[in-house]
């Protein structure tokens, strides 16, 4: 058994990214068989969120209604920051979420993304005990929270809150030293506080499982049959007090590389350390806009624009020399960033603390 009693595996499926097809809706097809063949290979957890679109819902289709409730393990989330002043408000996400799922119960439910302003909304709110009270009733399991914001915030939330039984991180080996998300920093205080780990990002949004040429070469020489997902998602297995890692798997090959990545994993060797900096290396070479095309900020944005997919498109040309409007309908919203009127309620939903603005006007330049 695993930590917290749940006997889980160290990959689980992140369903925040679900292929879809052309005209827009899920794949329920692949999505099935992707569900089916994660569960024959022993692995078991599951996340979702109530602010994914529709990925509750599919869920429901794909998991809940065709696989016996004790076979799996369900995690999700409510967001409790997006303008509610009545705690009913934010409990009825949980609520919604259950309706959504048809789960009976979530195993794993958390308070998504806390940092600055969000963690005090939650306080407000009275959330920490409301989550509190459905693991009395048995509607949840174990309760923890995803953590977007710095090393002294989560020493604190852990510290005023220690009914938490685990938290979910971002962490990859990109961001293990980066000033911003600090992903050893928290992992750190994590562990000093004998909270394991949910783990999210571990590549970096897609951006580790394809590199530039100079960081492939690095791994493809260290270990010619082995993906460079797979270094980032065993890099990340590697570390103490994990739960599982997350990847957020949109296709079978997907599927397959992961399952191969993780089943039987065993540690890391020194080779594969010096590796991991060798590509840390090369990565310092590109100036990039640390975005992993969650596209929380797209939902604030009056004006439609295409933040990620502007940002993918700045990070594909500087990377990869790639012409940048082949990037631009990725990710939600359609207007280029040209079209920002500078009101920076974008800003205040990203969990990477990008200066989304100034980024915006820097794409402007090179897309329009």
């Amino acid at each position: 058994m695993g930590y917290l009693g749940e006997d889980i595996g160290k990959l689980g499926f992140g369903m925040m990214r679900l292929p879809k097809l052309e005209d827009g809706s899920f794949d329920h097809e692949l999505i099935c068989q992707m569900v089916d063949r994660f569960l024959e290979a022993g692995f078991t957890y599951f996340d979702t969120a109530w602010v994914y679109g529709g990925s509750e819902e599919e869920l429901a289709r794909a998991l809940v209604q065709r696989h016996p409730r004790e076979s799996y393990q369900l995690a999700t989330k409510a967001i409790s920051w997006i303008g509610y002043t009545k705690p009913e408000e934010a409990q009825a996400q949980f609520h919604q979420s259950l309706e959504r799922t048809g789960a009976g119960y979530f195993d794993f439910y958390l308070l998504h993304m806390t940092g600055g302003a969000r963690t005090q909304a939650y306080d407000l709110l009275g959330m920490w005990d409301f989550v509190a009270g459905l693991k009395e009733q048995g509607l949840v399991k174990h309760v923890g929270f995803s953590h977007h914001g710095t090393p002294e915030e989560l020493d604190q939330i852990i510290s005023e809150h220690p009914q938490v039984e685990f938290v979910q991180l971002q962490v990859n080996y990109l961001d293990w030293e980066n000033p911003v998300n600090q992903s050893r920093a928290c992992m750190e205080v994590a562990a000093r506080h004998n909270v394991p780990v949910v783990v999210m990002e571990p590549l970096r949004g897609g951006l580790l499982a394809d590199p530039p040429a100079n960081v492939a070469r690095v791994f493809a020489e260290a270990e010619p049959k082995q993906s460079p997902a797979a270094w980032g998602l065993q890099f990340v297995a590697n570390q103490p007090n994990i739960i599982t890692v997350l990847s957020g798997m949109n296709a079978m090959e997907q599927m397959e590389d992961n399952i191969a990545a993780l089943s039987g994993f065993e540690g890391f060797t020194d080779e594969q350390s010096k590796a991991i900096d060798a590509a840390l290396a090369e990565f310092a070479t590109f100036d990039l806009v640390p975005c992993t095309g969650c596209n929380y900020c797209a939902k604030s944005c009056p004006q439609n624009v295409g933040i990620s997919g502007a940002f993918l498109a700045m990070n594909a040309e500087t990377m990869f020399g790639r012409h940048v409007q082949e990037w631009m309908n990725w990710g939600s919203g359609k207007n280029p960033p040209s079209a920002c009127i500078e009101c920076y309620s974008c800003e205040a939903m990203c969990p990477q603390g990008i200066s989304i603005v100034d980024e915006l006007k820097h794409a402007a330049e090179i897309i329009g």
